[in-house]
């Protein structure tokens, strides 16, 4: 007998205009989840709302637009101090399991990009047009000299190894295995298309993506999968993984339903089983601990090539970042809490972390102010969703930011957050290969390579409004921001002016 107390109402509802369906079953074909099904008997396609994740997949698809997906309005009576958490609380009573989800915290947490404002030059310091001048975006990233030694018309200073993008943006790490190989190999070709970067993920690399050695920076996390000489080697960076934006503080898990025999070999692990990425490295407990894993990554890779950070913002950030340059890092990634993830606990994607605005702006005011600036590169990530973040990350310090789920958009995403399920409709965060092959890698990449493009095109309009034409030159310029609609403590800590000032 059903048990009534475990009825939750469905998030969406498919509405369908029975007199347009064509009863093509295109929707029943392609719907994942399978929210859709047809009725022989009565001849008609019925819908099941309560598998209904709202991908849209069936929107997109039916050829006669007779099919609505819409948000179902909460059916239980309001009550301001619980509506929202009724559903939750009733799964975790159903299910004994705290539930996992996917992408990045989408609470009302207050957007700072969206409360800060550039400048624009007038009359005295004229604006530059780019289509007619000369606009860098060139970037390095890596650890820079003090000073540089000149002599008989050659550069003495020996420059440590650096990163070169045309763009100050790349691709965030989402490991095969996450992500299908359709995108992974899209993600490759748009790097080495536009000159940038993508990172591997902790999920190690197909030997296939090995063809993208030079526009690769690999990954080492706790669980050390698919790490080794040659892994290290086809990486042009390496990143240490201590911490992810999404899940500050706890590791990765990729379900051993996603675990292919592809997968098995790319992370030398069993197929089938769970990949659990333990919460520390067992081997870095300290700042000491984690310089003497960068310098067993830049020994093993004799000196050649920049190894990053990657940290969570979490509410010391940025004394940890100061430990991390004087550790030898040559990059620090730091990772906001907005960042996506294929899978984290719910209350720990939607509670714990920081603003990337915030932590940026006062990891870079902290390494100003102990002068180690220039010993390392600030990458951000997190919540970067259009080229003015960019613009507004470069001017708070950040050297480069990292996209990921903008990337994903850009293929085809949706954000209907059910990564963790292997079920993505647009065969995008999966290893079913019948879904897989939804994504183009040749489609993919071109729209990949559009939006950076388009992306650093609007970045040098608006350098251009504002009578600059480096990027180098609005690096950690925070004159060119103001503040609106934030109290006199937030500007503070982002070291931006009022609006009026």
């Amino acid at each position: 007998m059903k048990n009534l107390k475990d009825y939750v109402p469905p998030s969406f509802v498919v509405e369908r205009d029975d007199y347009r369906c064509i009863r093509c079953k295109a929707c029943v074909e392609q719907c994942s989840f399978d929210a859709t099904f047809y009725d022989e008997e009565e001849d008609r396609v019925w819908n099941w709302n309560a598998n209904c994740v709202g991908c849209n997949r069936c929107v997109a698809i039916c050829p006669t637009e007779a099919i609505v997906v819409r948000r179902a309005e909460p059916s239980y009576r309001y009550n301001h101090n619980w509506s929202g958490h009724i559903d939750s609380l009733k799964k975790r009573a159903m299910f004994g399991g705290t539930p996992v989800v996917s992408m990045g915290n989408d609470k009302p947490y207050p957007i700072y990009w969206d409360h800060l404002l550039l400048n624009a030059s007038q009359v005295t310091n004229p604006s530059i047009d780019p289509l007619r001048e000369p606009m860098e975006l060139k970037t390095f990233l890596g650890r820079k000299p003090q000073a540089l030694s000149v002599s008989d018309g050659g550069l003495k200073t020996r420059l440590a190894p650096q990163l070169e993008l045309e763009v100050p943006v790349m691709f965030a790490a989402m490991s095969y295995g996450a992500l299908s190989y359709n995108v992974i190999e899209a993600l490759g070709r748009a790097a080495k298309e536009v000159g940038t970067y993508y990172n591997s993920g902790e999920g190690g690399l197909n030997k296939d993506h090995y063809k993208f050695k030079g526009n690769i920076i690999v990954q080492v996390a706790s669980g050390r999968f698919g790490v080794h000489k040659d892994y290290l080697d086809v990486g042009s960076a390496i990143e240490i993984k201590i911490g992810q934006g999404a899940k500050p503080g706890i590791g990765g898990h990729l379900p051993g339903e996603k675990v292919s025999e592809t997968i098995s070999e790319t992370r030398m692990m069993p197929k089938g089983s769970d990949a659990i990425s333990p919460a520390p490295h067992h081997d870095v407990y300290s700042i000491e601990d984690l310089r003497q894993l960068i310098y067993a990554l830049k020994e093993a890779t004799e000196y050649k090539k920049p190894v990053a950070v990657k940290i969570a913002a979490v509410h010391n950030v940025a004394a940890i970042a100061s430990g991390i340059a004087r550790a030898g890092a040559d990059i620090i990634v730091l990772d906001g809490f907005k960042g996506g993830t294929g899978a984290a606990p719910q209350v720990i994607r939607d509670n714990v972390g920081l603003p990337i605005e915030l932590a940026l702006a006062v990891v870079d005011e902290r390494l100003r102010q102990e002068g180690i600036r220039q010993d390392v590169s600030i990458v951000i990530g997190g919540g970067v969703r259009n080229s003015m973040d960019v613009v507004k990350a470069i001017a708070l310090g950040a050297d480069a930011v990292y996209i990921g789920t903008a990337a994903l958009v850009a293929i085809g995403c949706t954000m209907c957050q059910q990564c963790h399920t292997g079920r993505c409709a647009w065969g995008i965060s999966t290893q079913d290969p019948h879904l897989g092959k939804r994504v183009n890698p040749d489609i993919a990449s071109k729209r990949l390579i559009n939006l950076l493009e388009v992306w650093a095109l609007e970045i040098k309009e608006t350098m251009g409004a504002m009578g600059i034409n480096s990027i180098e030159s609005l690096r950690g310029n925070r004159l060119n921001l103001r503040g609106v609609g934030l109290t006199e403590k937030e500007l503070e800590i982002l070291g931006v002016l009022p609006a009026g000032e």
